[in-house]
């Protein structure tokens, strides 16, 4: 099922089983040359995600592009991680990361934000589930270290909950619940 803001010629959108969307983020023509010339195949990206915070992405190549992506969307279900999702919508925390020269940071944000992001770390995102987050690339613009930094970095998250388990302390300890008449901290004198 196609989506109508689905933007460019080299992504696709598709839902399987309506359990995963997958998003083709990059196809590259390949060229071997042997004795008796080329020998042309194509190499894909695949990304997998179900919206409610699993993702994996995963590489095919084949001499066809139906047959690349098939096997890249085969390897991305196998490799799928979980992240941890703060109402379901955004991040809990600001992440970073890195692979190679691919740098990525990512921040939440507040409701109505929307995915802002660009290129591969988009696909990611929106594969993923996240509604609200800010993100930037810095470094390489090349897709494969992009989304292996993009994972690098929702691997780090990590919830209230599992912070809490592994302090061994509760939840309520950990974050602070603020009132609605919460009253701005009062100026200091000089």
């Amino acid at each position: 099922m196609a989506r109508p803001d689905n933007k460019g010629g080299n992504r696709r959108d598709r839902e399987e089983d309506n359990e995963f969307i997958d998003r083709l983020v990059h196809i590259n023509r390949v060229a071997k040359t042997v004795k008796g010339g080329r020998n042309m195949s194509f190499a894909a990206l695949v990304i997998v995600g179900d919206e409610k915070g699993r993702v994996g992405f995963g590489k095919g190549k084949a001499r066809e592009v139906p047959e690349a992506i098939r096997k890249a969307t085969e390897e991305a279900k196998k490799t799928m991680i979980r992240v941890p999702l703060r109402e379901g919508r955004t991040l809990h925390h600001d992440l970073r990361g890195r692979h190679g020269a691919g740098k990525i940071i990512m921040r939440s944000a507040p409701p109505g934000t929307g995915v802002i992001a660009g290129g591969p770390m988009r696909a990611v995102l929106e594969c993923l589930g996240v509604q609200d987050v800010v993100a930037k690339s810095l470094g390489t613009q090349n897709p494969y270290n992009m989304v292996r930094a993009t994972f690098d970095a929702l691997k780090q998250a990590e919830s209230p909950r599992m912070i809490a388990a592994k302090r061994g302390k509760k939840v309520g300890d950990l974050v602070s619940r603020r009132s609605d008449g919460a009253s701005a901290p009062e100026a200091i004198e000089a």
